[in-house]
């Protein structure tokens, strides 16, 4: 009895002290992220809901820092919007958004004070600024890459958002429209007044001032931001330099052939970071907030921990979300080992052992048989380096792939270099299908054409297919062959194909005896192929007889995989933000490869 009491004043006073010390501190940045985002919504909705000023929910929100009462509706309005873009800045850790956090407290218990006489919110307000002081450590994250781009899209989607919270502002009086407004009016009022014009819906008493007031702390809040956004210094995403390309192809040089996808880790709109001692690297790209590595790190394995411990602390210091697209299982290993990250199988490589290549047999008799009607219609195919091309048939290839292109964007980031023709890349291979007896046209009589990066000093990997539309079927097929018949003279042994995204699920989901969820999740992929090539590519790549290499997405949690899979479907160009084509600077466009321009002169006397 006489020990429980100590025990139980222990326990009281425990309690006591965790709530003096306050949250853990790397609950803080999710903390005030939360609060800043409530109290935005509650600002906006009492801006925009006069009933909801007088009721007893908001009287608790004004003692809530960057609460400034019902007298100042647009003030409480744009203090919301901003609020809200705030909270996630704290969440992601970001250094800026704590400055911006730590200037707003103070004026929220001043405007608290001033406005309210409330002691009580001056009091929260001043407390969360000194969480905020204390624990400024963990706001520490620099700046995303940025562009001007993104005034754009600030106008179009704020602007948008201001156009729909503009029509419920103008519609939540009742009570004081004249007249009955058609929705044509309450869309010109709120045009009107996001321009701090007076538009055609009429109020009475202060409604029409409070509405118009509202609605043109919209428009400049807009148009503020975009300023703001238009005029700031630039932060442009990393790029691959000569020097950290030079230091790659020295490491592919070396380790190459332990990965098919090295060679990819050399497109120029990738960034690179080496372990300390400079024998491995990792390039990635940034998107929407996720640092998106591809394939495994480049060089020695010994050295790869380095590298993915400067790949984590690029990560932790912007508050990206990192992961790795398309690693082995050697890589998931390594990448798990090193990060505590957890890793998910994506789907198979198609490599094909030339050795075991052969069209003889019933298993490849389809592709047999196309091939050889290819053929007899008067087609034939080249396999050559890229250094073995001359200039002017370099530069038709190149035109005819552009031109062959299927979408404006360049699709591919793990497996696609981006390419064709660079000096540095005479190793490439090039594939390319002709027809003899076909007039010659823009392009000769060229009609395909596939493009292999070197894997190591025996082996291709596939880069792109393209071919004109009017050829005859098929031609991926042919050319394919035709690069592993030749393969043994150019000493390649091995040739790796496409990736098939869900290959095993595909593969077990149709035989016999599989189970309701996994033909579930079969029909799911087969329905998702009709805009994505999951089936397709699968079906493609097992008419060669490959063997297949698993390869692992690597994740820190499984709440980031549907904003990782946003990322990647980004980065390969399947979703893309970019902006229209007549609307993009001349500098932001594919800049020619260096053989194009020995030939501008020709192609434009040709093109007049």
């Amino acid at each position: 009895m006489s020990g429980a009491v100590p025990g139980g004043q222990g326990g009281g006073d425990g309690r006591l002290r965790r709530i003096l010390r306050g949250p853990r501190a790397e609950a803080v940045p999710v903390l005030a992220a939360r609060i800043c985002a409530l109290v935005g919504l509650l600002n906006i909705a009492a801006a925009v809901f006069p009933r909801f000023r007088r009721s007893r929910l908001h009287t608790f929100a004004e003692v809530l820092p960057g609460a400034l009462g019902p007298f100042a509706a647009a003030l409480a309005l744009s203090c919301g919007v901003l609020l809200l873009l705030l909270a996630h800045g704290l969440r992601r850790h970001k250094r800026r958004a704590w400055r911006a956090a730590v200037v707003l407290l103070p004026a929220g218990a001043v405007a608290q004070f001033a406005y309210r006489h409330s002691f009580i919110g001056a009091a929260i307000s001043l407390a969360l600024l000194a969480l905020l002081l204390r624990h400024r450590t963990e706001f520490a994250a620099l700046p995303d890459p940025r562009s001007r781009w993104r005034a754009l899209a600030n106008f179009v989607l704020l602007g948008a958002g201001s156009i729909a919270l503009g029509l419920v502002i103008v519609s939540v009086h009742p009570d004081k429209v004249i007249g009955d407004p058609g929705l044509t009016d309450r869309l010109a009022h709120v045009l009107y007044g996001l321009f701090g014009f007076e538009g055609p819906v009429g109020y009475t008493g202060r409604t029409s001032w409070t509405v118009g007031v509202s609605l043109g702390a919209l428009g400049m809040l807009t148009a503020l931001t975009t300023v703001y956004l238009a005029f700031r210094p630039e932060h442009p995403a990393a790029r691959l330099t000569q020097d950290d390309e030079s230091r790659l192809r020295e490491l592919l040089a070396r380790h190459g052939g332990r990965d098919s996808l090295g060679h990819f880790a050399l497109r120029r709109d990738k960034g690179v970071v080496f372990s300390p001692s400079g024998k491995a690297a990792v390039t990635y790209r940034v998107v929407s907030g996720v640092m998106l590595a591809s394939g495994d790190p480049i060089g020695d394995v010994e050295a790869w921990p380095g590298a993915i411990e400067r790949f984590m602390d690029e990560a932790k210091a912007h508050s990206w979300t990192p992961a790795v697209m398309g690693c082995s299982e050697t890589g998931g290993e390594v990448w798990t080992r090193e990060t505590g990250l957890d890793a998910l199988e994506l789907g198979d490589e198609a490599v094909v052992d030339v050795a075991d290549f052969s069209l003889s047999g019933r298993a490849m008799r389809n592709v047999r048989q196309m091939v050889k009607r290819i053929e007899r219609n008067g087609y034939e195919t080249r396999v050559r380096r890229i250094r073995d091309l001359g200039e002017k048939e370099l530069d038709r290839i190149q035109r005819a792939a552009e031109d062959w292109r299927g979408t404006d964007t360049e699709r591919g980031f793990s497996m696609a270099l981006g390419r064709i023709g660079d000096p540095d890349d005479g190793d490439c291979l090039i594939a390319t299908a002709h027809k003899a007896d076909e007039k010659a046209g823009a392009y000769g009589d060229l009609k395909a054409v596939l493009h292999f990066v070197p894997w190591g000093q025996d082996g291709v990997s596939l880069d792109l297919m393209r071919r004109d539309r009017s050829a005859d079927p098929g031609m991926n097929e042919l050319l394919i062959v035709a690069a592993l018949q030749a393969a043994p003279k150019l000493g390649i042994t091995r040739v790796s194909l496409n990736f098939a995204m869900f290959r095993a699920a595909l593969a077990r989901g149709e035989k016999l005896g599989a189970g309701p969820v996994l033909r579930a999740w079969r029909g799911l992929l087969v329905f998702l192929s009709r805009w994505f090539q999951i089936e397709s590519l699968y079906k493609f790549n097992a008419k060669f007889r490959p063997r297949w290499e698993p390869r692992f997405v690597v994740y820190r949690s499984s709440r980031d995989l549907p904003r990782i899979g946003f990322a990647a479907m980004q980065a390969e160009g399947f979703v893309t933000l970019a902006l229209p084509r007549f609307l993009r600077r001349a500098t932001a466009q594919r800049r020619p490869c260096p053989h194009q321009s020995a030939h501008t002169a020709e192609r434009e006397v040709r093109a007049a």
